[in-house]
């Protein structure tokens, strides 16, 4: 039974570029609403929500975590995810199916590279969200110049509703520009404080700015520009209202500021997320696709309705196995019931039903409309598939993931050690979808695939510490690809004739580049009159597809090529599915290699920042690399340089610019397109590809 009302529960995720201070800030919100006892520090090891072995040693956030508070009656859902892009699939799934998110600013850093990716994240699925400035105890922090950012590099209609108080350079409290008070922290726990009239010295600066948030917010709402032109009153509770209404529709982004690591700002911060932010039933209700029919379908947020979620994740438990994590969006589950999984048409039986925190788990008997919960002994449920009742099957649209940029090859050490490996492999990847296995026939060799050298060290860290495999891996190797640049049309026949039934397959295909790089690779049946059975031509697309994974020049997957099925023949008695298969891998092998075939390779769009003397050096080191620099900025003490750099040039970066900066530079970096490798290395790749004898042969 439903302990607490949809509206008010509150589904949110915490996100930021990487070192904001996510997890921190995950932590109090912990502390003050009463989950946990005392505070985690993430610099220690002891943080409740990074878990993992590998987060603890690395002070970073390497999976989402989940867990549920109460706030003044409300139910707080809250995910803490990751900041390193090589984990951005993380933030990915999380934001797919929550409601509400937090999002980190660094009060120094302000708008960084992957402060930018989540927030386009957030955008993609219509998240409403509210930024919170942390870090504002620290020398350089600018409260104004990150809310600047956030109007410039994100495009947002954003405004404080609070300041900070500082005297003697520290941060004291926080002026609540709504309600005209000053909270005023009296110990360091941040647990006792003050609400204050705000100092008469300080009454400009606040009016100035409350203006500025009345003027952000009458652009966006009719009444409040109303009131505000014609010199009205307008209420605290006119503000509060129209912030809630514009946050939902995704119109206004409220900024709240603090300090997390000094214990500042948090209460105020979950204050807003039950004022601002959504519950399930403020949101449009999610739309889903009726199997049979096709046509869509809008899935009613209620207890009452039929039974939907979506599975977001999914984590091998070295205790209780394969568990799936699941948002709810309608209806109720108890434990023990069968449900159906719309996307691959099978019945599953929910054996057990949880609710985690970090990494602990609280059996619970059902779970209804807006949950975030758990649930045990699904065998065959992916992550992105629909679990609804078997009686209203819907499908809801599933997660589209990025592909890896970055491979290596990895044996086992022993033949005891083949089959864990393998097995070890294999729950990975049903764990991480942006983790990819396959077994290159040509080599014999194992290759793993991610999306940086990070993501692939904790994957094989997790090999060797969860799976007690003993491996060895390869150098990383950078994920290339192929493409071509001039359409043409080819023609692909197989023909054999022996004794009995022959084979008989012939394809006329046009092959061209795509207009938007990144769509891979398309197909699209335009045969008129029959000149191809209707059932050979799902064929003659696997066939393509099949042929598409392996190029002309150097192995490497096929990319951006939209291939059309213009002409063909058939043998009334030859025919086959496997002929067409055949003569349209034939075709499009033939196409490619008339196509002027290029490879490309992935591009990472990278920022360093640099202390001002080591600059030089830095830039000077980037371009030699092929680097392309697009942006010099001052960051507080330092410069940050903003760079297109490719990814084969920058394996162990980390070192070269520890060497160049005695230390003192940090970098991020993520993918950022596909561009086409210079003719001198491409012959390079070329030649060591034909000289291990790998070249296709047709």
């Amino acid at each position: 039974m439903r302990n607490i009302p949809l509206e008010k529960i509150r589904n949110i995720g915490i996100i930021a570029h990487i070192d904001a201070g996510k997890t921190t800030t995950t932590e109090r919100m912990l502390y003050y609403t009463g989950k946990t006892y005392k505070i985690g520090e993430v610099d220690e090891g002891t943080a409740t929500m990074d878990w993992m072995i590998q987060e603890q040693e690395r002070g970073i956030t390497i999976t989402a975590a989940c867990t549920t508070c109460s706030w003044n009656d409300f139910q707080i859902n809250i995910i803490d995810t990751p900041g390193h892009v090589d984990f951005t699939v993380e933030v990915e799934r999380s934001l797919k199916i929550l409601d509400g998110a937090v999002v980190v600013f660094c009060g120094v850093g302000g708008v960084e590279p992957q402060s930018e990716t989540v927030w386009r994240q957030a955008d993609r699925y219509n998240v409403p969200r509210m930024a919170f400035v942390n870090k504002l105890d620290r020398t350089g922090s600018d409260f104004f110049d990150v809310i600047k950012q956030i109007h410039k590099k994100l495009g947002a209609n954003a405004a404080a509703i609070q300041l900070p108080f500082i005297q003697d350079d520290n941060l004291k409290g926080i002026i609540d520009l709504i309600e005209k008070k000053l909270i005023l922290y009296k110990d360091d726990l941040g647990k006792e404080f003050d609400t204050l009239d705000v100092p008469a010295d300080l009454l400009g600066e606040v009016d100035r700015h409350r203006n500025v948030l009345l003027e952000k917010l009458a652009e966006v709402d009719e009444t409040i520009m109303d009131n505000f032109v014609h010199g009205k009153g307008i209420s605290v509770t006119q503000i509060k209202e129209t912030i809630r209404k514009t946050v939902l529709q995704n119109k206004f982004v409220p900024v709240l500021c603090g300090a997390s690591l000094r214990n500042k700002g948090i209460q105020l911060l979950l204050d807003a997320v039950c004022d601002y932010l959504p519950s399930p039933i403020d949101l449009p209700p999610i739309k889903g696709i009726e199997p049979e029919t096709g046509e869509y379908e809008e899935i009613l947020t209620s207890d009452d309705a039929p039974f939907c979620a979506l599975c977001f994740k999914v984590v091998v438990d070295p205790y209780v196995g394969r568990i799936n994590y699941l948002r709810v969006y309608s209806g109720t589950l108890n434990t023990g019931s069968y449900v159906h999984n719309a996307s691959h048409r099978i019945r599953e039986r929910v054996t057990k039903l949880l609710k985690m925190h970090a990494n602990r788990q609280e059996i619970i008997d059902s779970i209804s409309t807006g949950d975030i919960a758990v649930a045990v002994g699904l065998k065959d449920t992916m992550t992105g598939d629909t679990l609804c009742d078997e009686s209203n099957p819907i499908l809801i649209e599933a997660m589209r993931f990025p592909e890896p940029v970055i491979q290596q090859a990895i044996e086992p050490k022993t033949k005891q050690d083949q089959e864990k490996l393998g097995t070890a492999l294999h729950k990975l990847e049903d764990e991480d979808p942006s983790f990819r296995v396959n077994y290159n026939h040509e080599t014999g060799q194992t290759i793993i695939s991610g999306m940086g050298q990070l993501h692939l060290e904790i994957i094989i860290d997790r090999i060797l510490r969860e799976f007690n495999v003993e491996a060895q891996v390869g150098m990383p190797q950078v994920a290339y690809r192929e493409t071509i640049t001039k359409k043409v049309v080819s023609t692909g026949k197989f023909i054999q004739q022996s004794g009995g039934h022959g084979q008989y397959g012939h394809v006329v295909i046009e092959m061209s580049s795509q207009e938007m790089p990144g769509s891979g690779v398309t197909f699209e049946n335009k045969i008129k009159s029959g000149a191809i059975p209707r059932e050979f031509i799902p064929s003659v697309k696997q066939g393509i597809m099949g042929a598409a994974k392996s190029g002309v020049l150097a192995g490497y997957p096929v990319t951006d090529v939209k291939v059309i099925l213009i002409d063909g023949s058939f043998h009334e008695v030859d025919s086959s599915e496997l002929a067409f298969q055949m003569a349209a891998a034939i075709a499009f092998n033939d196409g490619l290699k008339k196509a002027n075939p290029i490879l490309l390779e992935p591009i990472m769009d990278m920022e360093i920042a640099v202390p001002e003397e080591y600059m030089g050096q830095v830039i000077g080191d980037l371009n030699s690399r092929r680097a392309k620099i697009t942006s010099l900025a001052v960051r507080a003490n330092v410069r940050a340089i903003r760079t297109y750099v490719p990814l084969a040039e920058i394996f162990n970066y980390a070192t070269v610019s520890r060497s160049l900066t005695q230390g003192r530079a940090s970098y991020t970096m993520e993918p950022s397109f596909y561009a086409e490798v210079p003719s001198h290395i491409a012959e390079k790749i070329v030649v060591g590809f034909t000289s291990l004898g790998l070249r296709k042969s047709f």
